[in-house]
């Protein structure tokens, strides 16, 4: 009964959210909020004790903005916006990982990544990483780091297995951390253009693209370079599980997916968050009708997903969603405390405004600030860009490479979290270790291209 009543509380939600986003309704904006209210009071009781902190610091902001807030209204309306936004933009990416991580299709594209031989096996796996994250975000690592596990731990030699499993890991998670720089479906560049003023993904694209490549690069340029030598002979090289016709549907589906969402993006003029909350779950529906043998059984499927598989979130959720409202509330109380000499950003260089967050973001993940609470908290309080004499797209690229550095060295996210349990290891070690000289590298670079890109606008 709990899964059923959080999952029609969050299709109402969603269901607003967008109607909202589309057609502009008051009154969608207050049902999204009622929904969310009602589904933080729901799933609260049922998730971990950290994730009812952050409900609990949430509920004392909001108390102190009641008490000290004129304009507190519409700072309340703001932060349930933010909530239900983040809400459904997670359960649009959330309905289309799961579809994704079933299909036979997408489970033998990963498999030939998987077990290309050691001379291309980064380069397929960072690049495939970088392309299941598309359209599975986190679930990449799950999905291609339990197929490398597996096949690491067919090496009877325990040096080779436990090199080739963090090689194999390292090419994944980065590849991910990459796709945060600019695609449509991560929170990094939905969060960022929503509170940057004048930002569009269509802008920043460009910028972010070439970060990402930063980051495939860096990470391809630092294995080559590095790469462990063995004590003992090198295995016999095994041939590929496939052939490059795998990789056919992961593609279809890319092209499919971007081709419409930036068409629609420049026909409706609207946000790219607005167009993916709509058309990221009706691909959803539309593939799992394609792969189920009958209506009844698609039913079946979308019932499950509905009313089981997206409650079960409910956890991440709340934290996710707690995040973005302690991020307004937070920067809507620090507003007035730092009013006056502390906003006067005039007599700081410009580059070095935009080279910050590529350093402060991941600095304050090694804290447990997840990016959502830091963007969302900071990025207000700062003077529009183009007050600055700074391109707001540039900006948003800016802060999204830092978002991206601070998934691949912050222990308390996702990817570090489960590199380092697929991998064996700590958290700790596999952002401030195995990830140290390729964020140094990343931030050096980055920074300079930044500079470079300053002095060109």
């Amino acid at each position: 009964m709990l899964d059923r009543l959080l999952g029609v509380l969050l299709l109402v939600t969603g269901i607003a959210v967008i109607i909202h986003e589309w057609l502009g309704l008051e009154l969608a904006g207050l049902v999204a909020a009622a929904g969310l209210g009602l589904f933080l009071i729901c799933a609260t009781p049922f998730t971990r004790w950290s994730r009812q902190a952050f409900v609990a610091i949430g509920l004392v902001l909001a108390g102190l903005a009641i008490a000290f807030l004129d304009d507190w209204p519409a700072v309340m309306a703001k932060a349930a916006t933010q909530g239900a936004f983040i809400s459904t933009f997670f359960i649009a990416l959330a309905s289309l990982r799961n579809p994704a991580a079933a299909s036979p299709a997408i489970d033998r594209c990963g498999q030939y990544l998987a077990s290309q031989p050691p001379g291309r096996r980064y380069v397929a796996l960072t690049v495939g990483g970088h392309l299941f994250a598309l359209i599975l975000n986190y679930g990449s690592i799950t999905l291609l780091g339990g197929l490398t596990e597996a096949i690491a731990g067919r090496e009877k030699n325990a040096e080779i297995r436990e090199i080739r499993n963090r090689r194999m890991l390292l090419a994944i998670q980065r590849g991910l951390c990459a796709s945060l720089c600019w695609s449509p479906l991560a929170f990094a560049t939905a969060i960022t253009t929503s509170v940057i003023a004048g930002a569009s993904w269509g802008g920043m694209a460009p910028y972010a693209m070439l970060f990402g490549l930063v980051f495939l690069v860096t990470g391809w340029a630092l294995d080559t370079i590095f790469k462990p030598k063995l004590t003992g002979p090198r295995p016999p090289r095994s041939a590929p599980t496939g052939s490059m016709r795998d990789l056919l549907p992961l593609v279809v589906l890319l092209v499919l997916l971007f081709a419409v969402v930036g068409s629609l993006e420049y026909l409706t003029g609207l946000a790219i968050t607005a167009i993916v909350m709509a058309f990221v779950p009706l691909v959803s529906i539309g593939w799992i009708a394609y792969e189920s043998s009958s209506a009844g059984e698609t039913t079946r499927r979308l019932k499950r997903l509905c009313f089981t598989e997206l409650p079960a979130y409910r956890s991440e959720l709340v934290l996710l969603i707690m995040a973005g409202v302690i991020g307004v509330l937070g920067a809507a109380l620090i507003q007035p405390l730092a009013s006056g000499e502390a906003l006067d950003l005039s007599e700081v260089p410009l580059w070095l405004i935009l080279v910050a967050p590529v350093v402060v973001i991941p600095i304050l993940g090694q804290l447990g600030m997840n990016p959502i609470l830091s963007v969302s908290m900071l990025a207000p309080l700062l003077p529009a860009p183009a007050s600055l004499g700074l391109s707001p797209n540039l900006v948003v690229a800016a802060i999204t490479a830092g978002w991206a550095l601070a998934g691949a060295t912050s222990p308390f996210t996702a990817t570090t979290l489960l590199v380092g349990r697929l991998g064996h290891v700590s958290a700790l070690t596999v952002g401030l270790v195995w990830n140290r000289a390729f964020t140094l590298w990343v931030m050096a670079i980055v920074g300079l291209m930044l500079v470079g890109f300053a002095e060109l606008s």
